[in-house]
C-alpha cells in the first residue's frame, strides 16, 4: 500500500506515528499510524479511489477543532490538506476558498477586500471544509447564509459542483455528513462592505468570546449540539454539573457547554467527562445530549 502511496505523494510529506495531540484543539490523543499531506486536487484524486478500493480506513482532517482522538491512537491514515489546499481567490463579491483554509483567515481575506458576511467565522477555530460539513456558524451568522456552491470530490475521485439548496444545510448538519463526499472548495456569495464597520463587528465579537468562552483552555469549543428547545450549557449548569472534573478533564466554570483540557487531561478523561454530563442531563431532564465533538481512534 505504501509503495503505491510513494508514488502519489513524495516521502517528505508521509508522517508516521505523529501523535494526534498536534493536530487537534484539544490536545490529546495518541499516534495516527501515518498522516498523508495533501497538496493537489490530483493527489486526492489518485489517492481516495485507490483506499476505497482496498477498504483502507481513511479520515480527512481539518484543523482538528471539534476531534477527539483516543490515547491509543488511530490505526487508519489520516489525509491533511497542506498549504496549497488552503488557498483563497476574490473575484467582485464571489471568494472561492479551499477547504484546508481556516475560517478566521477567510473571514480576514474578506475584511481585507471590503466583503461582508463572514464576521461571524473570525473567531471559529476551524478548516472551511470541516465548516461547511457541519454548516458551522455563531452568532447568528452560519455558513449556509453565504455558501453559493460547494465543490466536492466522490468516492471515485470525481469532482461535483453542489449548491447552496442541495447542501441541505441544517443546525450543524449538511448533506455531506450522510453521504461519501469530501470538501475540497467552496464559493461564498459576499455582500459589499466598510471595512471598518466589518472589521468593529470582528472585534465586537472577540470580546463576546472571550468574555462568555474558556479561551485559555484547550477544548473544541462547544461540546455538544444545542437539544431544540433548551441550551447545552443551561441544563449542564442546572444538573450541577458546573466544574465537574476528572483528571485534567473539567467541565467549563465559564461556559459549562465546554469541556476543557486543564492542562494534563487524557483523551479517555475527556470522554468519560462527556458521557457523564449526558447521563446526568437524561436522568434529570429526559434531554438527549448529542455531542458536536468526533470521536476517532481508540480509548
Amino acid at each position: 500500500m505504501y509503495d503505491y502511496i510513494k508514488t502519489i505523494i513524495p516521502r517528505e510529506r508521509i508522517l508516521f506515528h505523529e501523535p494526534m495531540s498536534k493536530y487537534t484543539t484539544f490536545r490529546v490523543g495518541g499516534e495516527a499510524e501515518c498522516i498523508l499531506m495533501i497538496q493537489k486536487e490530483e493527489e486526492l484524486a489518485r489517492l481516495i479511489p485507490y483506499l476505497n478500493q482496498i477498504e483502507q480506513e481513511y479520515f480527512i482532517l481539518g484543523n482538528g477543532s471539534n476531534l477527539l482522538v483516543g490515547d491509543k491512537g488511530y490505526q487508519g491514515i489520516i489525509l491533511k490538506f497542506g498549504e496549497e489546499m488552503a488557498q483563497i481567490q476574490v473575484e467582485g463579491t464571489r471568494m472561492a476558498v479551499k477547504a484546508g483554509a481556516l475560517m478566521s483567515k477567510a473571514a480576514v481575506t474578506a475584511k481585507q477586500h471590503s466583503l461582508t458576511g463572514l464576521e461571524f467565522a473570525a473567531g471559529i477555530p476551524g478548516s472551511i471544509g470541516g465548516g461547511i460539513v457541519m454548516n458551522a456558524g455563531a452568532y447568528d451568522g452560519e455558513m449556509k447564509q453565504i455558501v453559493e456552491s460547494v465543490r466536492v470530490m466522490d468516492r471515485d475521485g470525481q469532482i461535483l459542483t453542489l449548491d447552496n439548496d442541495t447542501m441541505e444545510f441544517g443546525y450543524r448538519t449538511s448533506i455531506i455528513k450522510d453521504r461519501p463526499f469530501i470538501v475540497v472548495e467552496v464559493v461564498f456569495q459576499l455582500a459589499e462592505g466598510d471595512p471598518e464597520q466589518i472589521g468593529a463587528r470582528m472585534e465586537e465579537l472577540a470580546l463576546l468570546r472571550k468574555s462568555k468562552q474558556p479561551l485559555e483552555y484547550a477544548s473544541a469549543g462547544s461540546t455538544f449540539k444545542r437539544p431544540e428547545g433548551y441550551f447545552a450549557g443551561k441544563l449542564i449548569m442546572e444538573a450541577g454539573m458546573r466544574g465537574y472534573r476528572i483528571g485534567g478533564a473539567q467541565v467549563s466554570d465559564k461556559h459549562c457547554g465546554f469541556i476543557v483540557n486543564t492542562g494534563k487531561a487524557t483523551a479517555a478523561d475527556i470522554k468519560e467527562v462527556i458521557e457523564e454530563v449526558q447521563e446526568r442531563v437524561k436522568e434529570r431532564f429526559h434531554v438527549v445530549l448529542e455531542p458536536e465533538v468526533i470521536f476517532l481512534g481508540d480509548f
